[in-house]
């Protein structure tokens, strides 16, 4: 049996009738959408149907299926893991550097708007990740994605919409700069880490956008040398 254009076409417009239900009930990320009977009623549709829909939303990074549990909406709606397509970069010394770049343009001002805007929830978030990373770093393990969790914690304090999407442009970066730098920077890391995070407990702007600076200091004076050097 061949499905006709309208058939192949009904998860697409199924999908796009659920994102309109979560901007309608102001779903916020990891929150959890109705079960599939009551989502297959509000949208007088059938459970085929809402669950292709469900797998494009899916595929898209719009909601996480959590099996026994149900279906929430993901942690950073519509950002898939390399949504920039750093993987299809061949030149990776080249694209450390640039991303630097990039990092210098937004970070510092970044982390300016955390020490402003963050609450008490975001900084006690911001403060632990910080004594993280430093465990991490003094037992000489793995930091990665703990550091990871800080910077991204420091972007969301920004409360600004648009810094969320700018996200993958840290998170990419700092598993390339770890690599890079062979976790040389350890005491750097784990002192530069720690003004950044005093300094938006402190609500001091101007001294969180300059240790914010200084830390992606320390991590261009080691790859412009190792760049030298290779």
């Amino acid at each position: 049996m061949t499905l006709s254009q309208e058939e192949k076409g009904l998860p697409q417009k199924i999908s796009d009738d659920i994102i309109a239900l979560i901007l309608e009930e102001n779903l916020k990320p990891g929150d959890k959408l109705p079960n599939e009977t009551i989502l297959s009623q509000r949208l007088d549709v059938g459970r085929s149907s809402l669950r292709e829909a469900m797998k494009l939303l899916a595929s898209r990074n719009i909601v996480t299926v959590r099996q026994g549990s149900g279906t929430y909406i993901a942690a950073s709606p519509g950002m898939v893991e390399d949504p920039l397509g750093f993987i299809f970069i061949d030149n990776k010394q080249k694209l450390v550097q640039d991303l630097l770049e990039v990092r210098f343009l937004l970070e510092p001002s970044i982390a300016a708007m955390a020490a402003t805007r963050a609450d008490e929830k975001d900084i006690k978030k911001i403060t632990a990740l910080c004594d993280e990373v430093e465990t991490l770093l003094k037992n000489h393990e793995d930091h990665t994605q703990k550091d990871i969790d800080f910077h991204t914690a420091i972007a969301l304090s920004s409360k600004n919409v648009v810094v969320p999407r700018l996200i993958p442009v840290i998170n990419s970066s700092i598993p390339l700069f770890v690599e890079t730098t062979g976790g040389i920077l350890r005491m750097e890391t784990i002192e530069s880490h720690r003004e950044i995070a005093d300094a938006i407990a402190c609500r001091d702007p101007l001294r969180a956008q300059d240790a914010m600076y200084l830390h992606l200091v320390y991590n261009r004076k080691w790859i412009c040398s190792l760049s030298q050097k290779q």
